[in-house]
């Protein structure tokens, strides 16, 4: 669980760190996505189940909630 924890921080940082020159709703999926994935990684390793399952259904969700923030805070919405 904790090399999980570990290589989301990392999979976090490295993903957020080149997005400077990306629109907002670019930047709102990529960060929505990697944190999405990192907390549904978390919650699913807590209670026993399927850890990539959880990492792909936070990473879906955060993907989504992240570009439709950008997106109304490009004012395109």
């Amino acid at each position: 669980m904790r090399r999980m924890l570990r290589l989301s921080v990392l999979a976090l940082t490295l993903g957020a760190s080149g997005c400077a020159s990306f629109h907002s709703t670019t930047q709102g999926f990529l960060a929505g996505g990697l944190f999405g994935a990192a907390v549904g990684a978390g919650v699913v390793a807590a209670t026993g189940g399927q850890v990539w399952t959880g990492a792909a259904i936070g990473a879906g969700a955060g993907a989504v909630a992240g570009a439709f923030a950008g997106c109304v805070q490009e004012g395109k919405c």
